[in-house]
């Protein structure tokens, strides 16, 4: 089936999955049949071209042939001039080819500016996923720094605590010791002074 430039311009491709933009596959297969009409197209235009050229020399001997009555030249006037009208009609499909290449040359403008659109939209996006990702490691790592300090901050308070329980803890415990051991002296003392015996003091304890 020969492809018209509406054929070009109507094209519509089939969407992937998974992914934006068309199957490439079936855009190649599709711009390989443009270039086999394109192709075609040149040929036609060519050979268009070069009869239009073998007809415009073929009538300019016929216009200088020999001198004929003038009743005779009359009546050849308007055969003369009805000649360049297959020129025009040879001229319309060499503007329908020119019609059609410059519909390809805009098709494949269009694709190749979708496909570098497509692939900068891509190059961005990857861009902003990258950085919204470093950006989230590095909160997170803040913020399990942040919670790390939180955590030996409240494990030191809670030793310094400790620390300060354990040393009133041991005040305590030497006063306490001291008066008993005084208490215990005192009462030795007294029981060696109602018995007549030395006090202990005096031994020199």
């Amino acid at each position: 089936m020969a492809l018209t430039p509406d054929d070009v311009v109507t094209k519509q491709f089939q969407h992937v999955r998974f992914k934006e933009g068309f199957d490439p596959d079936e855009v190649d297969d599709f711009l390989d049949e443009i270039v086999v009409e394109w192709r075609k197209t040149i040929e036609e235009n060519d050979q268009l071209k070069a009869k239009l050229a073998e007809y415009e020399a073929g009538g300019a001997p016929a216009a200088a042939s020999t001198e004929a009555p003038a009743a005779e030249v009359v009546e050849e006037v308007p055969a003369a001039e009805a000649a360049p009208e297959p020129a025009v009609e040879a001229a319309a499909p060499a503007s329908g080819g020119a019609a059609a290449s410059a519909g390809i040359i805009e098709l494949a403008q269009r694709l190749h500016d979708e496909h570098v659109a497509e692939g900068v939209a891509q190059r961005d996006q990857l861009i902003s996923d990258a950085q919204a990702q470093a950006n989230q490691i590095v909160s997170e790592a803040e913020a399990r720094g942040r919670d790390e300090m939180a955590k030996l901050e409240r494990e030191r308070t809670a030793l310094e605590g400790r620390i300060t329980e354990l040393r009133n803890f041991e005040r305590d415990y030497r006063a306490q010791l001291r008066s008993y051991m005084e208490g215990k002296l005192r009462d030795l003392e007294t029981t060696a002074t109602s018995s007549g015996s030395t006090p202990v003091s005096a031994i020199g304890l």
